[in-house]
């Protein structure tokens, strides 16, 4: 294995943490509607799990409610069921065509427990961030030791994975930021 890529399958995990990362602030309510709250949600169609947004249309038409409409009328039930079993934390109105969700505003004391459980994650991602480093230069050094790179190369290789990681701890806190003030502000 070159230094590139050695190099390429770091930058390859740390791309994956911040996708990660993403993919979960999206699922974060933060007192506003979104699609993001429920579109990941799994619902049980036919014995095999799906995710929501392959069932029904979602659409947001102000900021505190959602409506959910499904493909198939059929599958109204089993799209409440999903949304009650989920850790959405809003009850499902049912008309018999659509699901309507309202999104309640938060309260000061859960905008700070959420933006707490947002720092937390935002360190998971830091933490894998930083496996990823460790992985990169100890694969750095076994080429070292095999002889494969020169001393000079591999101190070179393992600043670019430090350069690399702070560039993604710092996407990591930008991100963090971002959510932060969208639930601070909402």
């Amino acid at each position: 294995m070159a230094i590139d890529d050695a190099l390429l399958e770091t930058e390859e995990k740390m791309d994956l943490a911040i996708e990660y990362l993403r993919k979960e602030f999206r699922g974060i309510r933060t007192g506003r509607a979104s699609a993001g709250l429920v579109d990941h949600i799994k619902v049980d169609y036919y014995g095999s799990p799906t995710d929501l947004r392959q069932l029904a249309t979602i659409s947001t038409p102000d900021a505190t409610m959602l409506i959910i409409k499904p493909f198939d009328p059929a599958s109204l039930k089993d799209i409440e069921k999903a949304i009650y079993a989920s850790d959405v934390g809003i009850t499902p109105m049912t008309d018999g065509k659509l699901i309507r969700l309202g999104v309640p505003p938060l309260s000061g004391e859960r905008r700070n427990q959420i933006a707490g459980q947002v720092k937390k994650m935002s360190e998971a991602a830091r933490i894998t961030i930083r496996n990823a480093r460790r992985d990169g230069n100890k694969e750095i050094d076994r080429q070292q030791k095999a002889s494969e790179l020169t001393e000079d190369e591999a101190h070179k290789a393992k600043e670019q994975i430090q350069k690399l990681t702070g560039q993604y701890e710092k996407k990591v806190t930008e991100i963090l930021d971002a959510k932060t003030t969208e639930i601070q502000d909402s």
